[in-house]
């Protein structure tokens, strides 16, 4: 029986994809507030430390693969929080676990981005780099001030930029790394968006030439392609599921 550790995994589109993976018969450690195998705060660092600890002990050897869908959203928390969360919080989970899955054969990592990397303006260079570098504290130092939008966006752009800078190396060791970059998915993080005075009509007027938001389940679909063996030559791709959005907002990006 497969092993696949799911940060995120209480709801939305963790939830979705522990379902479809256990379904199949895959043994899911689970990474949550609550409610899951795990308890743990990825805000924190020695909480971090603990849940890769945790995940190697309940994995009990045989972990096959990892995906961090653990995040919040613009409204979610502080930007200082969206930064720790959605950056630190998967990339310190990903490095952590890399050894723990090059001991197996066909192993593999997807780490949830957002369209938001592509289609949001002027995100500041400053705190991405920060993040790139490991700047744990200056990053969430530049981030304090910023808004909420503008924070979980350069967090997905640097999650991108480090899946795709690692992902070569980690070929090399034997784990397939890629990520998946939804747009707006009707989860309780969307929802949260859309009861917000301030962004909600802004989220609901943005473009999806499909013609609506997504499910989880779409993106857990994706999510089981880029574990299982179909997607055996993809390595460090980003997959866009989000109705369009990022075709109609970057038409000439290739």
């Amino acid at each position: 029986m497969k092993c696949v550790a799911i940060t995120g995994s209480a709801s939305g589109i963790g939830a979705a994809t522990c379902r479809r993976l256990e379904k199949a018969g895959t043994r899911i450690v689970g990474v949550d507030l609550g409610n899951a195998d795990i308890i743990a705060d990825l805000a924190d660092p020695e909480e971090r430390e603990g849940a890769i600890s945790a995940i190697i002990d309940k994995s009990r050897g045989e972990l096959d693969g990892v995906v961090l869908c653990a995040g919040l959203g613009p409204v979610s928390a502080p930007p200082k929080v969206i930064v720790g969360v959605n950056y630190f919080g998967a990339i310190e989970l990903l490095d952590g676990l890399k050894d723990e899955l090059s001991k197996k054969e066909n192993t593999a990592a997807v780490c949830i981005c957002s369209n938001s990397a592509t289609t949001v303006p002027g995100i500041p260079d400053d705190v991405v780099a920060a993040m790139l570098e490991g700047k744990h504290d200056e990053a969430l130092s530049l981030a304090t001030d910023m808004d909420g939008s503008y924070a979980y966006a350069a967090s997905k752009l640097a999650l991108s930029r480090a899946l795709r800078r690692r992902a070569p190396a980690w070929a090399e060791a034997g784990v397939r790394l890629n990520g998946i970059a939804p747009g707006a998915v009707q989860t309780p993080l969307l929802q949260a968006g859309l009861d917000d005075s301030m962004i909600g009509p802004a989220i609901r007027e943005f473009p999806i030439p499909m013609g609506g938001f997504g499910e989880p389940e779409q993106i857990a679909a994706s999510i089981a392609f880029l574990l299982g063996p179909d997607s055996s030559f993809c390595c460090g791709s980003i997959l866009f599921a989000d109705g369009g959005t990022d075709a109609l907002v970057r038409p000439d990006s290739f």
